[in-house]
């Protein structure tokens, strides 16, 4: 149920097939005014088949019958599959096939976030609720920091910033990890990130010489140069925006250092120096 007054969830409720009477009107107002105005979200009615009044009635009193589920930052629509099928009861591949019938990408395009679902929505039509929720979001986004949405434009940015996900220790470090991407680009180098590696299965996994040397994937900018042509995992909004707005730095390296954040150079030999 949206919100807003009795007028426009009369339109609402006129809108919406299977409502269990004809077109409501006048009257309909009136008896709302007088149970009280419905509950806004989803509502469980928790009842088949009511009566005119016991249908207002309950929108007035039904509270949403909905569950969390939570997509980190940087992780991937394998495991998120995984624990949507868990927390709501349903069947891990009918999702996956539910989500690649709604979506465009075969990753990176659902927002990290914590949604609360209803219960009792089947695989095809969470993954559609998902497809709306997430793309409304992603030309939101790209409007307001844009100024226009271009959406092959701006996935290339949100896989940026996927790479920039896995690589930052932390939100202040996100501009620069972005600013060795762009810098890197601009020289003709290869990326060669780890994190972009962590894809799908690997999303948690240690990346190994072996993986670097026989993985094919698209994502493995070790052999392949440039930009995946899709993001390897989900992107925050603070990834994005570091894509946008990279720091005004000249490096190319970074490493790990001891404090857990990254120590950033400009030349090789400062970068093995770092190690």
């Amino acid at each position: 149920m949206p919100k807003g007054s009795i007028k426009s969830i009369i339109t609402y409720l006129n809108a919406i097939e299977g409502i269990p009477s004809d077109q409501f009107g006048r009257l309909d107002a009136l008896v709302m005014r007088f149970v009280g105005t419905p509950q806004s979200g989803f509502v469980d009615l928790g009842v088949a088949n009511p009566t005119r009044l016991e249908f207002f009635q309950r929108l007035s009193i039904a509270k949403a019958a909905t569950k969390e589920i939570t997509l980190i930052p940087g992780e991937t629509l394998h495991f998120f599959v995984q624990d949507v099928a868990r927390v709501y009861g349903l069947d891990s591949q009918k999702l996956q096939e539910a989500y690649e019938r709604y979506f465009h990408l075969p990753e990176g395009v659902i927002i990290p976030e914590t949604y609360k679902l209803p219960m009792g929505l089947d695989e095809d039509a969470l993954m559609k609720l998902l497809a709306q929720i997430s793309y409304k979001w992603h030309e939101e986004s790209a409007t307001k920091l844009l100024g226009a949405y271009n959406r092959d434009q701006w996935f290339y940015y949100v896989a940026i910033a996927s790479i920039v996900q896995k690589e930052a220790a932390n939100i202040e470090e996100m501009p620069i990890v972005a600013a060795v991407v762009f810098n890197r680009l601009e020289l003709g180098m290869p990326l060669q990130m780890d994190g972009s590696l962590n894809y799908g299965i690997y999303s948690h996994q240690k990346i190994t010489p072996e993986r670097i040397r026989n993985d094919s994937h698209p994502c493995n900018t070790y052999k392949h140069k440039g930009i995946p042509p899709y993001p390897c995992t989900s992107a925050s909004i603070q990834s994005i925006k570091a894509v946008l707005e990279p720091a005004d730095v000249d490096f190319l390296y970074f490493v790990r250092n001891k404090n857990g954040t990254h120590t950033f150079s400009k030349t090789y030999q400062e970068h093995k120096n770092n190690f």
